[in-house]
């Protein structure tokens, strides 16, 4: 049997808003397994919400890059905020973001590219940077859009400067369209990704495991029901669900009165030309990344050797 700590029932507390009490009793039921706790509280009705996000604990910068129809967005993390204000990391966070617009867009191809105008590779520049400032740093994620028609729109929340910040979004419209027009529209669904944090496009983007952990919930708390019964409040469970996580079927944040979808198709007729959103990207600083909570008085008092 796991221990199951203070520490534990309030990291499944934060995630599910659920009573200290059921938490714990979660933890318990679950051998301190904290996904299945969330699961066992959802079937019980106990849980408020599972936030998946958790709490942000990585700090650093997001990048997006963008050329039009190609664009990039990559994350690195340093240990403190500090950093992120830091004028040799912003720039050097924007030139990684550029470089890796020619890359195939993977971490390992974008560290292994060259620095602008040298023959250092970005990993041993990042290296540098460590030795220079003297806090670690890593470079955690990338992604890369292409459409051949139409364009990728970028929008940044949190901006420290252009282009970099804490939220980094990137959306791919495929459209022989009005250019112009359609980066409007796409800044607007960027701006929508930025605060209703889809899953994906749409319900075919969705992991399938999922999908069949939200079917299991379902009908968990529905047992003893006939299987015709069943059937239907898991479709109709899902079609809720899609809404809220699906670009597609949520409603749009710049007009509540229509979905993403709607709005989409009504701009179809001042852009010129049917529309596609082939893709998104969202990357949010430090989500799910944990750090070790500190106790910054004693760091201090440590670093002063008086203790």
């Amino acid at each position: 049997m796991a221990e199951i700590t203070a520490a534990l029932v309030k990291e499944l507390r934060e995630k599910t808003g659920a009573g200290m009490m059921d938490c714990k009793a979660a933890l318990q039921e679950t051998n301190g397994d904290i996904e299945a706790a969330v699961d066992w509280l959802r079937k019980k009705g106990l849980a408020k919400a599972a936030k998946k996000a958790g709490r942000v604990a990585a700090e650093g910068l997001v990048a997006v890059e963008s050329s039009g129809k190609t664009a990039t967005a990559i994350e690195i993390n340093s240990e403190t905020d500090f950093v992120s204000r830091n004028p040799d990391f912003q720039a050097f966070v924007r030139e990684v973001a550029k470089v890796a617009l020619n890359t195939d867009g993977t971490v390992a191809a974008i560290e292994a590219a060259h620095f602008p105008g040298g023959t250092v590779a970005l990993k041993d520049k990042l290296n540098e940077l460590i030795a220079t400032i003297g806090e670690n740093m890593t470079f955690r994620r990338a992604a890369k859009l292409t459409v051949n028609d139409g364009v990728i729109a970028s929008y940044v929340h949190g901006a420290v400067t252009e282009g970099l910040g804490r939220i980094g979004v990137l959306v791919a419209l495929e459209s022989k369209g009005d250019v112009e027009k359609l980066s409007a529209l796409g800044r607007g669904i960027a701006m929508h990704v930025a605060a209703m944090n889809p899953l994906a496009v749409d319900a075919s983007g969705i992991d399938p495991a999922t999908v069949e952990r939200e079917k299991a919930i379902l009908l968990e708390k529905h047992q003893g029901k006939p299987a015709n019964v069943q059937e239907k409040i898991v479709e109709s469970g899902l079609k809720s669900y899609y809404k809220e996580v699906t670009l597609l079927d949520q409603a749009y944040v710049h007009d509540g009165s229509k979905t993403v979808a709607q709005a989409v198709k009504e701009a179809e007729g001042g852009i010129g030309a049917p529309i596609k959103i082939a893709a998104i990207v969202r990357y949010a600083l430090g989500e799910g990344v944990e750090k070790e909570e500190s106790d910054f008085a004693a760091e201090v008092a440590a670093a002063a050797g008086t203790r």
